[in-house]
This record gives structure tokens, C-alpha cells and sequence, in this order.
């Protein structure tokens, strides 16, 4: 039964307020797992980023992270859940589609190889979400690492 369940969650094929998962950062053990973020103020951003390259814990980034979340990624203590998904988006005053001068470049200086890339080719003026899997950010960035912690026994020995 449990292997039953494991496989309906990991489908994603039930939703609702009893199965959704948490969001925003939190302490889960020896690791932060940072759930389903969605972004918010890139100043504020930067100050978390540093707090948790303090922390001395693994950085679960986990479920989605959007918008300024993404600045996370590159910690050298992070790592990309095997089954997340990352949204790049432009920078934007709350609320409206103005798009402020350099805060693109802040959140670019956080990204690495082809993500920088491609942040820098067009992401960071689009207001619509360019979402990616945690795969694909990898291929984009090989800097980056799936999280290790998260990966099935199966995962893990196909990687061996």
C-alpha cells in the first residue's frame, strides 16, 4: 500500500489542500528545504542567499521556485530536487510590467553557464515564465547537482 501511494504522489496525480505540499524555507533535519517558493524582492533575496550559504546545511530547493528563488540554485550548498522545476522571469516593480534598471543584472550574477546564458539572452526582459525541469537546468548548468538526499535507491544506483 505504501508503495501504492508513493507512486500516486510521485505521478502527481491527486491535488488538493490534503496532499500540497509546503512552501517557503524551512529547517527539515540536516537540510533547508526550500517548497514550491515563488520569488519575491531580489534584495531580500540576496540576504537569504547569504544566511543559507551560512547555514552549513544542504539547500533542498524542492517542487517549483520561481522568480528570485531561482538565486538559490547556484549556492555551494544547494541542490535541485530530481523532479523541480525552475521559472526565469523578468524582474518586475510589484504589480505592474516596469521592469527596474540593473535589478537583472543582480540576478544574473547568481546564475552560471547556460542559464547565465540564456538569462542574459532574452529571460530577463520576458515577463512571461520560462520554465524549465530540474533536468534541464543541469544540462544548462552542470555546476548544478540533483540532490542526492532526494533520489530514489533506484536513481542512485543508475548513477553508479
Amino acid at each position: 500500500m505504501k508503495r501504492i501511494i508513493a507512486a500516486i504522489l510521485s505521478l502527481g496525480i491527486l491535488t488538493g489542500p490534503a496532499l500540497a505540499q509546503p512552501s517557503g524555507i524551512m529547517r527539515n533535519g540536516p537540510y533547508i528545504d526550500v517548497w514550491n517558493h515563488r520569488g519575491g524582492n531580489v534584495v531580500q533575496m540576496l540576504q537569504t542567499r547569504e544566511e543559507l550559504g551560512r547555514s552549513g546545511r544542504e539547500v533542498r530547493i524542492r517542487g517549483y521556485c520561481r522568480s528570485a528563488c531561482t538565486m538559490l540554485i547556484t549556492l555551494p550548498n544547494a541542490c535541485l530536487g530530481p523532479h523541480a522545476t525552475v521559472g526565469f522571469h523578468a524582474p518586475r516593480l510589484p504589480g505592474t510590467r516596469i521592469i527596474p534598471p540593473y535589478v537583472d543584472q543582480i540576478m544574473g550574477n547568481t546564475y552560471r553557464n547556460g542559464i547565465r546564458d540564456r538569462w542574459f539572452g532574452g529571460w530577463n526582459r520576458s515577463i512571461d515564465m520560462q520554465v524549465i525541469s530540474a533536468r534541464d537546468y543541469v544540462r544548462l548548468d552542470p555546476q548544478t547537482r540533483l540532490c542526492d538526499s532526494l533520489a530514489t535507491h533506484e536513481q542512485r544506483r543508475r548513477r553508479n
